[in-house]
């Protein structure tokens, strides 16, 4: 399969969940619109994007289709026998929302960016198509007197899923995932904000790429922080 194949897979994947988020945040915005007559601002959109995105809990951001092959041999009786598995699986590439906090989001006043640490990609476990599954072997004899087929078909199964698990560690898969899971994460927030008619830029970024992002990180505010003192001010009427 090519990269661009790959690449075009994340769109099926991960629109169901998103668009369950985006209306679950549009729907807040339209009940404080009638709330309140004042446009909400980019924080407490972000903040109700958040809300919405951590109740999503798991997202799936991308989708890639692995063949596994494994063989094992068992030896009783002085005898052998031999079996190969044939093995496809699908396996997603999620988000846990749950972990995306509130110290996760950002906001930087100085350039309206909304600047978001996105939680590692996780690798399901594989899903194994089984009607799809091939075997061949070799050792009938040793087969027939013994319980070696079903230790040998035990083995193979157990190889089978840790090989399909071992093929989804790919570079280039992984890659395809984390720029889905970012555009994502970016769609996420971005359409509240436009729909609000709110112009703010979105920047969403790994762990691992933190070092890239420390001094704008380090000056941006986290949202609720960003919330309280807006409380604090209409509480004191300044």
């Amino acid at each position: 399969m090519t990269v661009e194949k790959l690449r075009r897979l994340w769109v099926p994947v991960a629109v169901t969940g998103v668009i369950f988020i985006i209306l679950g945040t549009l729907a807040w915005l339209l009940l404080t619109r009638v709330e309140n007559s004042m446009a909400p601002d980019p924080v407490t959109i972000a903040n109700a994007s958040l809300t919405n995105m951590q109740e999503q809990n798991r997202l799936t951001v991308f989708s890639a289709s692995y063949n596994a092959t494994v063989t094992t041999t068992v030896t009783k009786l002085g005898l052998s026998a031999r079996k190969t598995l044939i093995m496809p699986g699908t396996v997603r590439y999620e988000l846990d929302l749950a972990k995306l906090g509130a110290d996760d989001v950002r906001w930087d006043a100085r350039d309206n960016t909304l600047y978001v640490e996105i939680p590692a990609i996780e690798i399901a476990r594989p899903e194994v198509h089984i009607e799809q599954i091939q075997t061949y072997d070799d050792g009938g004899i040793l087969m027939a007197l013994t319980d070696a087929e079903n230790v040998l078909d035990q083995a193979n199964r157990k190889k089978g899923i840790a090989e399909l698990a071992e093929q989804a560690k790919n570079p280039v898969q992984l890659r395809l995932a984390r720029e889905a899971a970012r555009r994502a994460v970016r769609h996420n927030f971005a359409v509240p904000l436009q729909t609000a008619g709110v112009e703010a830029k979105i920047d969403a970024f790994f762990p691992y790429e933190r070092s890239r992002y420390k001094e704008r990180w380090d000056y941006s505010r986290p949202i609720q922080d960003v919330l309280a003192e807006q409380r604090q001010k209409r509480d004191t009427g300044e």
